[in-house]
């Protein structure tokens, strides 16, 4: 299997973690690149179900390496808390979890000011996960409040500077937002203990990838959100703080662009999106309620209700071009069995232009009306199809149409849950 970079080529919840997990059955090591636990990764293998937040979704196969990259955020709670599980389940992770030691770290203030500022903010709020996330990666930016992974093992040195940073994130809470302060001993206590265990996993994950694919071992790096969160391509404001795309699997693990060899996108075969922001193909009616319900469209992270609505071809045109896709990996096929119609958004009509590439204004997307073409439905279930030709006829065509409306190719058709659920095209 080449070295291949999987990513959402949507707002996230495409089914990455399913595909992930298929795909390492070719590879020796899953990287992650980029996000923290604001990611919610459902895994199903036979009857054991796993929601990942930290660590790779490709833990689940024996003898295979997971890597944490410097490009995440770490929630040192949510990893060891997915460690205890694992290891509570027999699943071995003893020289198979690293973590980069320049990976920064989330800390209580950061949560406790995302919360704040989300309330602050009131019906402008971005619709955040609440778990630090973009907090944590402010201060890596900002430099001198960021805590990477390396300066918790030092442990005089984190003291002063975390008492240091406690006193100035106070001052903001009290003063500004009027919450109260946090316990600076408590959280350096805590954070220390957390240290302690987290240091066996500690690694140069720069080196050990990159000495790795020296040796003609295969690597697969994981995404988390997707393309239309990328802080730079995304629908910005609404956006997470990190760069979901496929650029961000370099910069994420220290592997240079001419190490890669494929970049999957993972779609699902309609679109939907948690938390505030536009999205013109949203379905505010029965239809729409119907694909929540069967497609159970709620978020693995949060359990918010997902958004949902048709497929829309400009958004994968869009994850083409900035990621440089390969391929697609289609998901939840299955879940429009039973529709009598379907509708794939082709364009935007906005202000009588035609528009066939998503716009990067947020003002001009919130104006957009989507251009259908409508496609009769199969109402057969695809649950069984192993090949293309297993899948109904118009199934198989409604398949071929997106890729043909993205100008790419399709190397997967995910047909449910469970990971033999797949279609290799």
């Amino acid at each position: 299997m080449p070295t291949k970079v999987v990513v959402g080529a949507q707002w996230g919840d495409e089914g990455k973690a399913k595909v992930v997990d298929f795909l390492t059955l070719e590879a020796d090591i899953v990287a992650r690149f980029q996000g923290g636990a604001n990611a919610g990764h459902t895994v199903k293998v036979k009857d054991l179900t796993f929601v990942f937040h930290m660590i790779p979704s490709g833990i689940m196969h024996p003898g295979k390496v997971c890597v944490i990259g410097n490009g995440v955020v770490l929630d040192p709670a949510a990893f060891l808390e997915e460690i205890d599980e694992l290891k509570t389940k027999g699943i071995e992770v003893k020289d198979r979890v690293f973590v980069s030691q320049h990976t920064h770290v989330v800390m209580p203030y950061h949560m406790a000011l995302e919360a704040a500022d989300e309330e602050s903010l009131g019906a402008a709020a971005i619709g955040t996960t609440g778990r630090g996330i973009g907090q944590a990666y402010g201060d890596k930016v900002g430099r001198s409040f960021g805590f990477r992974i390396m300066d918790l093992l030092d442990a005089d040195s984190f003291r002063q500077r975390l008492q240091a940073a406690v006193e100035f994130k106070n001052l903001i809470l009290t003063q500004i937002y009027k919450r109260a302060p946090l316990d600076a001993a408590a959280i350096i206590e805590t954070y220390l203990s957390y240290a302690e265990r987290i240091r066996p996993y500690v690694a140069d994950t720069s080196v050990l990838l990159n000495e790795a694919l020296d040796q003609g071992r295969q690597v697969l790096f994981e995404g988390a959100q997707g393309t239309l969160l990328d802080i730079d391509h995304g629908t910005y404001p609404f956006v997470t703080s990190s760069n979901t795309t496929a650029g961000g699997a370099c910069t994420g693990t220290g592997v240079g662009p001419t190490r890669i060899d494929e970049v999957v996108g993972v779609t699902k075969a309609y679109t939907t999106r948690v938390g505030n922001g536009p999205f013109p193909t949203e379905l505010t009616d029965a239809i729409g309620e119907r694909i929540r319900e069967v497609g159970h469209e709620y978020g693995a992270t949060t359990g918010r209700t997902r958004r949902c609505g048709w497929f829309d071809a400009t958004i994968l045109r869009l994850s083409k071009r900035v990621n440089g896709l390969t391929s697609i990996a289609l998901t939840r096929l299955d879940v429009l069995d039973s529709f009598e119609s379907l509708k794939i958004c082709t364009a935007y009509q906005h202000n009588g232009n035609l528009i066939k590439e998503f716009p990067v204004d947020p003002n001009i997307i919130e104006g957009c009306e989507p251009i259908y073409e409508e496609i009769e439905g199969w109402n057969e279930s695809t649950t069984g199809a192993r090949t293309l030709d297993q899948l109904p006829t118009k199934a198989r065509q409604y398949v071929e149409r997106i890729a043909a409306l993205g100008n790419t190719s399709v190397s997967l058709v995910s047909v449910g849950p469970e990971r033999d659920a797949t279609i290799v095209v």
